[in-house]
């Protein structure tokens, strides 16, 4: 596997996992394990259910069991509450006028190979690293016979301002439609000024009325008081060379978004990510109960 998305991967495993392991889905992500090779898919599964000591030091079962603690515990919570949280929006924004769907870091986002028939009116974007989108596309080929006609690539290194350039060129894109942006994933990986730079870029090139979508660690995430999940979150990310970096107060954001003219619209603490998103998962599982990371926190802002 090569080292370039790995996070991606592992984020792509426990959507098709958990699709595939449960008849209550948070979020179904179908095409997920269809994207991955069956090679791929046990690697990552034996890797996770071996490391089990590294998670679950007291944990004692089968290696079955044991993958299932550590996609339930560990590797789904954030994919899949985060992708119920962004998708659910998206469609309340179709409803009231969106007509552009950026996905900032696409990843193995499959939302656009399984869009319902209200998304067929927008036009969705893949925003994404050269090397991450290709294998992709790659990937997505044998899936689908044919790219949505409503969907396009955009090629981008976050890290240099190539992106918006890039976008801009791009003649299915319009700088007057309202849009909807994801960024999800994304502001762990950026240095505080890099995504204060980000959002003031979208800003400039979006109308009011258009909005963000993101999750970002709270100030604790990378102190003493961090949860125990959140603490291995930061370590596998390190260990992936994907080291995380920025976290921010729920003040620190506000004013951030401010100077970037962005309002708070929509905010979810770990607290309510769980109640709005697992409640009825964990009462059909009540031996395999989902939590939201104790320092993750989901933010929908609107440009004003």
């Amino acid at each position: 596997m090569e080292q370039k998305s790995i996070t991606a991967l592992v984020s792509a495993f426990s959507r098709a996992y958990h699709s595939t392991q449960n008849s209550e889905k948070i979020f179904d992500d179908y095409l997920a394990k269809k994207i991955l090779t069956e090679d791929e898919y046990e690697e990552i599964a034996n890797n996770m259910a071996k490391g089990i000591s590294f998670f679950n030091p007291s944990f004692s079962g089968t290696q079955e069991e044991a993958l299932r603690w550590v996609v339930d515990n560990q590797l789904s919570p954030t994919p899949l509450s985060r992708g119920a949280f962004a998708e659910g929006l998206l469609k309340n924004a179709v409803q009231n006028g969106a007509k552009q769907y950026l996905i900032f870091a696409a990843g193995y986002d499959t939302f656009a190979y399984r869009q319902s028939d209200w998304a067929s009116k927008i036009e969705i974007f893949e925003i994404d690293h050269p090397a991450t989108a290709a294998d992709k596309q790659k990937r997505i080929k044998s899936v689908v016979s044919e790219k949505p006609a409503n969907l396009h690539y955009v090629s981008a290194d976050f890290r240099e301002n190539n992106w918006q350039s890039n976008l801009l060129e791009c003649i299915e894109f319009d700088k007057s439609k309202i849009s909807f942006c994801s960024l999800l994933g994304i502001s762990y990986y950026l240095s505080k000024q890099v995504f204060a730079e980000t959002l003031n870029i979208i800003s400039g090139f979006i109308p009011k009325g258009s909005s963000i979508v993101f999750d970002y660690n709270d100030e604790k995430a990378y102190t003493d008081k961090a949860g125990e999940r959140a603490k291995i979150q930061v370590a596998l990310a390190g260990a992936s060379n994907e080291k995380m970096l920025g976290s921010y107060s729920y003040m620190e954001l506000e004013k951030l978004l401010s100077e970037s003219n962005f309002m708070i619209y929509e905010h979810l603490t770990p607290d309510e990510i769980t109640e709005k998103y697992f409640t009825k998962y964990n009462k059909e599982n009540p031996n395999h109960q989902m939590t939201a990371f104790d320092n993750v926190n989901y933010c929908l802002a609107v440009r004003k």
